[in-house]
């Protein structure tokens, strides 16, 4: 089990009712430093009550409240005296449920919205904000009547019903979107609900992350030792910081050279964290083991079980002369645990750190980041002190490249992927932009294609180009990268890499695409 690192009687429930909602609205929650979870649509009312929270938030979602098998919440939790706040779907669920009436509009309002609060209308949760204000809107179906013991506060031109509340149930509904930037008062509705009308305190900083994991993380060790796979990215860089801060010698890292890394990353990895940061270091050159494992393995999920299966097993080898390391410490970061699936979330794939442990793991897990966001898991680095190439490095999955060659993985194409790779973050770099892309790198197709290169028919890979600008990797948009900037990296991959003669820029955002390939 991981450690617990948060007080449970300042916990927001977000509750999921489909899309991205839920993930956005859960770090808005976090950005005005109250902490908050990710909660399936299906939680029951004794669930709720078990876990005591300072408030629910119920999210949007792609369904009508009117069609058969929409999601729906069990009416008990409205009367457990947690205030609520219901988000587009939510507050017209909180209508439908309580007898109100939602109706089916002829057309929906989608984008920008303009919305006015009702003449005569007193609000406890619109308190402070302008009569009139810009919205984004994403709905088809509106609210026409509220529930007894309610009233309207707000509308727009295809929402009678843009806002209502029951102050003595402390029960909130805003048919609009708050936690999307193209609502400009949006933080201001959330900051109203959750700092006056669901009174929590504003307590959730990294400061205190830090200290609860610290202490944390010390109850489950003991006095015990642990090892921490360093990957070389900012996760398990962080993890492995955290960790070290609260037992100190009794963490001995180990850095795995799976052969899949990016170019020149291990010799980063092994100068930074032996000789500058003093952690106890194990350097495994392992990538022969994890090549032969790889051999004939085609299938993404194979091959992030192939290489979970291998990882494991050469830390188990790694650790073998380690007395008493019987805990593994791991980067596991919250959208990992959304994503490969959990009672909160479908299962889009299944991550290194989550999914591609074998079931006979000799290790109990220690995951101080699990319950944190990337942008988080930045400022928990920034605070343990590691420099900002560690904290600001791009985010690199688990299985390295063994998921950005699309296909079987050999020392070929690795090496061509590399090369292609250290290009495309060399002009990010270069362009100034790296702060501003959240993933910038080559993938390495399947196929081939023809070329022309020196009045000479070529028969070589494609490169693809894959840049996206994101806040949590939950949901991510291409990155409109300028043109010259395209050309140059094409240009150079087209000219220094061996085996590639053409290049592609994917332009599909995330959903419904991955950030990843595989």
């Amino acid at each position: 089990m991981s450690p617990d690192l948060v007080d449970t009687e300042q916990t927001v429930l977000v509750v999921d009712f489909g899309a991205q909602y839920a993930q956005l609205i859960a770090r808005r929650v976090r950005e005005l430093r109250v902490y908050s979870e990710i909660v399936p649509h299906s939680v029951s009312a004794a669930d709720v009550a078990d876990r005591q929270p300072a408030a629910i938030v119920l999210s949007g979602g792609p369904k009508s409240v009117h069609v058969e098998g929409a999601p729906v919440l069990d009416p008990a939790i409205y009367d457990l005296g947690v205030p609520i706040l219901g988000i587009c779907y939510g507050a017209q669920l909180i209508a439908q449920q309580l007898d109100g009436t939602v109706g089916r509009n002829d057309r929906g309002e989608y984008g920008r919205t303009e919305v006015e609060r009702i003449a005569g209308s007193e609000s406890a949760l619109l308190e402070g904000i302008p009569s009139d204000q810009t919205v984004w809107m994403s709905h088809f179906d509106a609210i026409t009547e509220v529930p007894e013991g309610f009233v309207a506060t707000a509308s727009s031109p295809s929402a009678p019903v843009a806002a209502f509340e029951n102050v003595d149930r402390n029960i909130y509904g805003v048919q609009y979107h708050p936690e999307v930037a193209h609502t400009p008062h949006g933080m201001a509705v959330l900051e109203q609900f959750l700092w006056r009308q669901a009174d929590c305190s504003p307590t959730w900083t990294m400061t205190n992350v830090i200290e609860q994991s610290v202490d944390a993380i010390r109850k489950q060790v003991g006095g015990g030792r642990a090892i921490c796979g360093l990957s070389g990215g900012v996760d398990s860089a962080v993890a492995a910081a955290l960790v070290h801060k609260a037992i100190g010698p009794q963490l001995t890292c180990v850095y795995v050279d799976t052969g899949l890394m990016r170019k020149n990353e291990s010799d980063q990895v092994v100068d930074t964290f032996h000789r500058t940061q003093g952690i106890d270091l194990i350097h495994v050159r392992a990538a022969d083991e994890f090549f032969d494992a790889l051999v004939g393995v085609v299938d993404p999920e194979a091959k992030r079980k192939a290489i979970g299966e291998k990882f494991i097993r050469v830390f188990e080898a790694a650790s073998g002369g380690i007395e008493d390391a019987n805990f593994l410490v791991q980067g596991t970061l919250y959208p990992d645990v959304i994503e490969s699936g959990t009672s909160d979330a479908a299962k889009i794939k299944s991550h290194h750190n989550v999914g591609g442990l074998p079931d006979d793991m000799e290790f109990e897990l220690v995951e101080p980041l699990r319950a944190l966001f990337k942008d988080e898991v930045r400022k928990v680095g920034t605070e343990l002190g590691l420099p900002d190439e560690i904290v600001w490095r791009q985010p690199f999955p688990g299985p390295g490249l063994g998921v950005r060659i699309i296909g079987e993985v050999d020392r070929a194409k690795v090496a061509i992927l590399q090369d292609a790779d250290l290009i495309v973050r060399e002009e990010i770099r270069r362009a100034g932009l790296e702060r501003e892309i959240w993933q910038a790198f080559a993938v390495l197709p399947d196929i081939r294609s023809v070329g022309v290169m020196g009045d000479e028919r070529t028969y070589g890979f494609p490169a693809i180009i894959r840049a996206v600008t994101s806040e949590d990797a939950m949901t991510a948009d291409w990155a409109r990268l300028p043109y010259d900037l395209l050309e140059t990296m094409a240009n150079r991959i087209i000219n220094e890499v061996d085996g590639i003669n053409r290049v592609a820029y994917d332009i599909t955002s995330k959903p419904p695409g991955t950030i990843e390939w595989e």
